[in-house]
């Protein structure tokens, strides 16, 4: 018997034109993709209000969009995430659960495994923003294991480094030791000078003629920014306008809190930093951007498994 007539019978025939219909129907009428979405108007509210208190100013309507956007992707993890039943697995959200029955005191005389069968059945996990958070994070790491980020070499980090190289430039160092006159004292100042000119006394000898100053006295290689912590920024301006010198006074220097002689021991000039300095940096950077790309891939493929309504 040829093949041909092997293929010559009609149950073969009916399961063929089943198979074919059964196709022809899933491209006809593809099952609806679940649905992520839309926030309700006191979610978006609530989001609008959490920018205004960390920017001090309403959102652009573009930047309300991408918080709409944002909150929408999380919503969509966390959903990914129940349907994998990744809640099911996950020590956080058990523990989390129980806190949660013993804080609604429902807890008394149940084991912990009665306790946690129950919270499921309230959907507690479901309102929890704690185990939102937990979910989302985990179902980030999923996407993470199936979409590794590519990995950051040699070429990147010296691709940075040139990119950067103003960025990454280092601060001017000073060591300076300082007498601080408070506003009360400042018209002791010029006979405190001319003490020091005389007597060639050094800055740690000078300072019992000077008030207390609680930051201290010495300073050794601060950067500007380190010597604004101590004695704000009006200061800095006012040193550097100064134009000093090592191994010299300088001053006095107005702050915010008084005014102060300087002793300037020694100045480490700006100066662009080397590679070697600033590698673990640029690694560190270039993996966390390598990291959120490959997030926002795979994100973006599994958007596309929703339907998302804006």
């Amino acid at each position: 018997m040829s093949w041909l007539s092997r293929l010559n019978r009609p149950w073969l025939h009916f399961i063929v034109l089943g198979f074919v219909l059964f196709e022809l129907q899933r491209m006809a009428f593809p099952a609806p993709k679940p649905v992520v979405g839309p926030l309700s108007e006191a979610r978006v509210e609530t989001l609008e209000q959490q920018w205004l208190a960390a920017t001090g100013r309403p959102p652009t309507a573009a930047q309300s969009q991408r918080l709409i956007a944002q909150e929408l992707d999380r919503d969509m993890l966390f959903q990914r995430a129940l349907e994998l039943d990744l809640h099911l697995y996950d020590q956080v959200v058990y523990q989390r659960l129980l806190r949660n029955m013993h804080f609604l005191q429902l807890a008394e005389g149940k084991s912990e495994q009665e306790l946690y069968d129950q919270a499921l059945e309230m959907r507690l996990h479901l309102g929890d923003e704690v185990i939102k958070r937990r979910m989302i994070q985990v179902m980030e790491q999923l996407l993470l294991a199936a979409n590794p980020p590519a990995p950051v070499t040699g070429e990147d980090i010296a691709a940075s480094f040139a990119e950067r190289r103003e960025e990454l430039r280092r601060a001017p160092r000073y060591s300076i030791e300082q007498l601080y006159f408070n506003r009360q004292r400042e018209g002791e100042i010029p006979a405190v000078i001319d003490t020091i000119a005389e007597r060639g006394l050094d800055a740690a000898a000078a300072r019992t003629m000077s008030s207390p100053f609680l930051p201290g006295y010495q300073f050794t290689r601060q950067t500007p920014d380190q010597l604004a912590r101590n004695f704000g920024s009006t200061f800095v301006m006012n040193l550097q306008q100064a134009e000093p010198r090592p191994r010299s006074w300088v001053g006095p220097i107005r702050s915010t809190y008084g005014l102060h002689y300087v002793w300037v021991e020694d100045i480490e000039p700006a100066r662009d930093a080397t590679l070697a300095e600033v590698r673990p940096r640029l690694l560190r950077d270039l993996e966390s951007r390598q990291r959120a790309d490959a997030l926002a891939g795979a994100i973006d493929k599994l958007r596309q498994q929703y339907e998302v309504r804006l």
